[in-house]
């Protein structure tokens, strides 16, 4: 396992405890995973992955199932308490190993250039501070490797992101685990020095009402450079 007693760098000590919005997410997550068609998205998101991949923000463990066999080993980063007692109960039912560990995105407690991938499902919203944790990621990943992301934020028109600029200076992150609901991933990713692959535009879920969380994005990434030889 290539984890670090401590960090790579300091972010506030502050934990991160959101248990109401936890219990609520645990539940409309699996919801969607079965009603709404979130698991199909989810097996394109993890399609064709292989070697060690880290799970930045990996909530319930949703994705867990979904991991080809392909995948040596997973380290799975969650830095909620009781996400991260779902997402333990999760790796037990993978077919692939799957470590949980805690950990923030800003601060990885994992060895640089470790992974052949990274998955990012839906966390870039809630980071304090995405710039730094994209740095992270770039940090983690072997050169040439791959970030596959899963990612909602700005979309639906100009009325709908009006109303995503409005949630997200109000209560919205206070309410909802310090999610953003505005957010560009896409742009951050090309701003971060990555070089953007195949990428679409999707619904989440793909069935069901139109809502400020509903529009992402699917698709490649990789950070520049060539593998290194192994």
């Amino acid at each position: 396992m290539r984890l670090l007693s401590t960090g790579s760098a300091t972010v506030a000590r502050s934990p991160v405890h959101h248990p109401l919005f936890a219990r609520c997410y645990a539940r409309l997550s699996v919801a969607a995973e079965t009603r709404l068609g979130m698991a199909g998205t989810r097996e394109r998101l993890l399609a064709g992955l292989s070697g060690r991949v880290i799970e930045i923000g990996a909530g319930n463990g949703l994705n867990f199932g979904h991991y080809p066999g392909t995948v040596a080993e997973v380290v799975a980063i969650e830095p909620e308490p009781l996400l991260r007692k779902l997402a333990l109960e999760s790796a037990l039912r993978a077919q692939v190993p799957v470590d949980v560990v805690p950990g923030a995105a800003e601060a990885l407690p994992v060895k640089s250039e470790a992974f052949d991938a990274v998955v990012l499902s839906l966390v870039l919203c809630s980071v304090r501070d995405v710039p730094r944790a994209l740095g992270e990621v770039r940090r983690v990943l072997r050169p040439g490797g791959e970030v596959r992301f899963l990612e909602h934020g700005r979309g639906g028109g100009r009325v709908m992101t009006l109303t995503q600029r409005a949630l997200d200076r109000t209560l919205w992150p206070a309410l909802n685990g310090g999610c953003h609901v505005a957010r560009d991933p896409v742009a951050a990713l090309r701003e971060a020095g990555f070089e953007l692959g195949p990428y679409r535009r999707v619904l989440l879920p793909d069935r069901g009402p139109k809502l400020p969380t509903s529009y992402g994005a699917l698709g490649t990434a990789w950070r520049p450079g060539e593998p290194a030889e192994r």
